[in-house]
């Protein structure tokens, strides 16, 4: 029932039933509860958005392991072939070509005459050495005729009794004789030098005649019948054109610049395998010799010499060649793919995980680049849990969650250097 109180008398308040001011009360009660329901329920949910999102900000990674690499691996680089010996074939003397006997391509044995040449020149020169020769022979002869006269004049002055010749008379055959002798001295002296000279001019003359310098081809001829001819190699002051070259094939010498990042499985007695273009279906058979030990400043290679054995004369001087070497990879190198490479600060880096799921960034040194996968020299083992695909956000000591299974990062194919 509602009191109005405006209708009561002044003075007099309404009278409220007996059982309101219980009523009130659990309202108040009611409310707060409600309060303090709505307050627990806000802070239950707040706690589990938080719990939610601090679980879904743990990444989730698949992880790999990685895979043994290769014993050894095939590394293909360009080759040049070369002769076992080549020479070229240079002219001694001036003159003109008389006649060439070997034309290129024929094979000859050391000694044969190439060419002769035509030395007007030397023989004039040769006529004139002889003739003075000759001339102080003669000379020789007369100092030599002299040389005994006054000897044998001074014996009769120094012999005879004494009294018949005067001290001064026997001092001055004596003088004499001394003098006829130095004359004698002199004159064969003159002639030592102009036989000298004959020898010089005589072996000159020899060189009139080119020959091979050893069993082999001819691989070039650059001269023709009446071509003027100077002497010398066309260097150390020489300009003499080069007139033939010869080269000994029986075996071949084949050279290879090895970057210097590969060389270090390049040993001596390594076997390799050339291929060329001419032969697309063969290979031949070759092993490391020798190799420069030292890298060439400007390349940054590694120059390696290689014999094969060329009987049939298949292989041709400078022709390009593809060498396959079988290099041993070493014990410790391991295969993950390229996209488990993470590039920081440090360089190149690898993102594995421990036993308590924890992300570790391992710098590795990289070895070839197969393609898919990657060989990791340096930095990795094959125990070891790699991400793969890492986030770019993740660092050392984050925590993730393994998605799917552990699995090996499967093999690649062999390649050649750089990746081929």
């Amino acid at each position: 029932m509602t009191v109005d109180n405006q209708h009561l008398p002044p003075g007099r308040a309404a009278k409220l039933p007996h059982n309101a001011r219980p009523i009130g009360l659990i309202a108040i009660v009611v409310a707060i509860a409600i309060a303090a329901f709505g307050l627990l329920y806000r802070r239950s949910h707040e706690a589990e958005v938080a719990t939610w999102t601090q679980e879904q900000s743990i990444p989730t990674v698949a992880t790999i392991t990685p895979h043994a690499g290769f014993a050894a691996h095939r590394l293909t680089l360009p080759g040049t072939v070369q002769a076992w010996y080549e020479a070229p074939i240079y002219a001694r003397v001036p003159g003109y070509l008389k006649k060439w006997y070997f034309d290129y391509g024929a094979r000859v044995k050391k000694g044969d005459v190439l060419a002769e040449i035509e030395t007007p020149d030397l023989d004039a020169q040769l006529s004139a050495a002889e003739a003075k020769l000759n001339s102080a022979k003669a000379i020789v002869n007369v100092r030599q005729a002299e040389e005994q006269f006054a000897h044998s004049t001074f014996q009769r002055w120094r012999d005879s009794p004494k009294g018949v010749v005067s001290v001064q008379e026997r001092e001055g055959k004596e003088a004499d004789y001394n003098s006829a002798k130095a004359r004698l001295r002199s004159a064969d002296a003159e002639v030592a030098v102009d036989q000298g000279e004959v020898d010089r001019l005589l072996a000159l003359e020899s060189f009139k005649r080119v020959t091979a310098p050893f069993d082999g081809v001819v691989t070039t001829r650059e001269t023709d019948i009446g071509a003027l001819i100077n002497a010398g190699s066309g260097t150390g002051g020489g300009n003499g054109p080069e007139l033939f070259r010869v080269a000994d094939i029986h075996m071949m010498r084949v050279y290879v610049q090895v970057p210097q990042q590969l060389s270090a499985g390049i040993t001596a007695d390594l076997t390799a395998a050339l291929r060329l273009p001419q032969y697309p279906a063969r290979r031949f058979n070759a092993m490391v010799a020798t190799t420069s030990n030292a890298i060439n400043a400007d390349a940054r290679t590694l120059l390696v010499e290689l014999h094969v054995d060329n009987a049939n004369g298949e292989l041709q001087p400078g022709a390009y060649a593809q060498v396959d070497f079988e290099v041993s990879n070493g014990s410790n190198i391991v295969q993950v793919p390229t996209s488990a490479l993470v590039f920081r600060e440090r360089g190149m880096e690898v993102a594995t995980i421990d036993a308590n799921d924890t992300v570790h960034l391992t710098p590795v040194t990289l070895g070839r680049n197969l393609g898919t996968d990657v060989e990791i020299l340096q930095g990795l083992s094959a125990a070891d849990r790699v991400i793969n695909s890492p986030p770019d956000s993740l660092s050392t000591g984050d925590k993730v969650r393994v998605a799917v299974p552990e699995a090996s990062s499967g093999k690649t194919e062999e390649a050649s250097a750089g990746g081929e």
